[in-house]
């Protein structure tokens, strides 16, 4: 049985902190970015190199280019359905109420978890290249850990402490990288680009499209906007321009600093350092200066990516319970449904901080985050089209794209570390499951949810 008191809502059962236009432009955008630049270069550079060897500047290209195609849905769905809510209102108007949206919407909140102990351990991996404190296998958690409990403690601040400390670190970061790439470009050793690619099983195809999976995962953070739809000024126009922008900027961002990577680091360098590759790049052209340079930005690119994320992540879990499509207990915790939504979403990022590693982490993220993506964007041709204007060949493509690059990542991990897809089908079972059961046990003889 469903606990939501008037206690754990503001007035008319909406958050206090659910303000109209209390989010900028440019507050979105950094938002976006935030996730994007702190997830994406930082946390998956060395992992898209492992799969696509030599290529993996290329695989961020390709992943930008997915990412546009699929963008087109997303900033459609903005415009017509802004809502702090974002995913999982999309869903609602495309599949009802129901097992469908309760389903894919998870897999969207699962992927945003996923992608806060991600940013978490990578913050933990750069800080150690500076504090040697051992055992690594025990600091990099601590230290992700104690990320998630610092974003916490700015996100609960409210919507103006995320935007303020968002603007800062989104003009460090992307100032700072910016600078990073280029002067890391004259450093450069053509000889990097054609080094080979390591032994692997797979081929040079399904490896690049697997590299392109995870590059993938590192633009997804632009959906974090569209969990802010409803706080943004003019959120029918700028919820999709603040798309857009942060896509362009991260892309750019991407790009330019894969290039700085390969050119100044062989592959084999590139894959042995994957957890902290840019920190590693900095070091040949700019010795110790460079490698604290680097980890200064990392800590800084994280923490936002972090903080930006829970924002985001605790707005989709607390529509997904006012929609009724989650169960919720506030198990006597104070303040509002958001703050309770704000806290367990924490608490599962930092047990996943602790219990897996990098790549599993991402592995995970990739494939949940691609099935909702096919979703999203079905949901559009099958449900919406007479209520959204859009061109239904973009949207096939971006279904194309993404059935491509996900079947090409499950063939390659599931011949390369076959547990994580194994752990993929049995957490998709039980959400399925789970969904399917509290769904039967909130609607009447008739088919109506109890509401």
């Amino acid at each position: 049985m469903n606990e939501m008191s008037a206690s754990s809502h503001g007035e008319g059962g909406r958050d206090h902190e659910e303000d109209a236009n209390s989010l900028s432009l440019f507050g979105a955008v950094s938002l976006g970015t935030g996730v994007m630049i702190g997830a994406g270069i930082f946390a998956l550079t060395g992992q898209v190199a492992a799969l696509a060897g030599d290529l993996f500047p290329v695989a961020f290209l390709a992943a930008a280019i997915v990412v546009v195609f699929s963008a087109y849905s997303y900033v459609k769905l903005s415009n017509a359905f802004p809502s702090s809510g974002g995913i999982a209102m999309f869903l609602k108007e495309a599949y009802g109420l129901g097992t469908a949206t309760g389903v894919f919407a998870m897999l969207m909140y699962v992927s945003m978890v996923i992608s806060e102990s991600l940013v978490a351990r990578t913050f933990g991996e750069y800080v150690l290249q500076i504090v040697p404190l051992t055992p690594v296998s025990l600091w990099v958690p601590v230290l992700g850990v104690v990320l998630l409990a610092a974003a916490f403690m700015v996100n609960i601040a409210g919507n103006r402490a995320v935007q303020a400390s968002q603007g800062v670190m989104a003009a460090i970061k992307v100032t700072g990288l910016a600078l990073f790439a280029v002067a890391g470009l004259w450093f450069i050793d053509a000889a990097n680009f054609t080094n080979g690619r390591l032994e692997s099983d797979t081929s040079v195809t399904g490896g690049f499209l697997a590299g392109v999976a995870i590059a993938i995962l590192a633009y997804k953070g632009f959906t974090t906007i569209t969990n802010s739809g409803g706080e943004i000024v003019e959120p029918h126009r700028n919820t999709g321009r603040a798309i857009i922008i942060s896509i362009a900027i991260s892309a750019v961002l991407y790009i330019a600093l894969a290039v700085t990577v390969a050119g100044n680091l062989n592959l084999s360098e590139i894959i042995d350092a994957q957890n902290f590759v840019l920190a590693a790049a900095a070091q040949p052209a700019f010795g110790d200066a460079g490698v604290w340079l680097t980890v200064g930005l990392a800590i800084v690119a994280t923490a936002s990516g972090v903080m930006a994320s829970v924002f985001a992540a605790s707005r989709m879990l607390t529509m997904l319970t006012r929609m009724k499509e989650v169960p919720h207990r506030h198990f006597g915790l104070p303040g509002t449904l958001r703050t309770h939504a704000m806290i367990y979403t924490v608490a599962f990022a930092m047990i996943l901080t602790v219990l897996f590693d990098l790549q599993r982490i991402a592995a995970l993220g990739a494939i949940f985050y691609l099935i909702m993506d096919i979703a999203i964007h079905w949901g559009i041709l099958r449900h919406l089209r007479s209520r959204i204007t859009v061109n239904p060949v973009i949207i096939v493509t971006a279904i194309g794209l993404d059935i491509v690059v996900l079947a090409a990542f499950l063939w390659v991990k599931g011949s390369e570390d076959a547990l994580i897809i194994y752990v993929a089908a049995a957490a998709i079972v039980i959400i399925v499951v789970a969904e399917r059961l509290f769904m039967w046990s909130h609607t009447d003889a008739e088919g109506n949810m109890d509401m």
